[in-house]
């Protein structure tokens, strides 16, 4: 565990320990204030992680040699699936918690809606009907 797991684990134990102090009328704002601090901190390593694709890219691109090879593998798409899973189960119980079932629809609907434009960014063509079809030359490889 690093210092900023460490920090992000006091800080919801602190989140927790003020909402049993003040009880259930802060728990929204507690939470979301926690949300905050969570949402920077992955901002912070999007940014870090963009930030050295684009200083690896640039220096590919200053040697001259082709273009970088793609980065979004099946694992990083995986692996985004199996995260977004897993964070699914805390979000659900917050908004269910709090807002109930309008709460879960909202939180459901923005994880279908990360996972589709996850989808759409790593397969352009996926929803506008562009798909590759065999032509006949295709089809003339494979007979003798």
């Amino acid at each position: 565990m690093d210092a900023r797991d460490a920090e992000l684990k006091k800080e919801l134990n602190a989140t927790l320990q003020a909402r049993r102090e003040l009880g259930e009328e802060y728990e929204s704002a507690l939470v979301d204030s926690f949300l905050e601090k969570v949402d920077q901190r992955i901002d912070g390593a999007v940014e870090r992680r963009v930030r050295r694709q684009m200083a690896e890219q640039q220096m590919v691109v200053a040697r001259g040699s082709r273009t970088p090879k793609p980065t979004d593998t099946w694992g990083d798409r995986f692996g985004f699936g199996i995260v977004s899973m897993v964070l699914a189960i805390p979000l659900s119980a917050i908004g269910g918690g709090i807002a109930h079932l309008p709460g879960l629809f909202v939180t459901w609907a923005g994880i279908v809606g990360v996972n589709a434009f996850q989808a759409v960014r790593a397969n352009p063509g996926l929803f506008s009907g562009r798909r590759h079809h065999r032509s006949a030359k295709d089809d003339d490889r494979w007979e003798d």
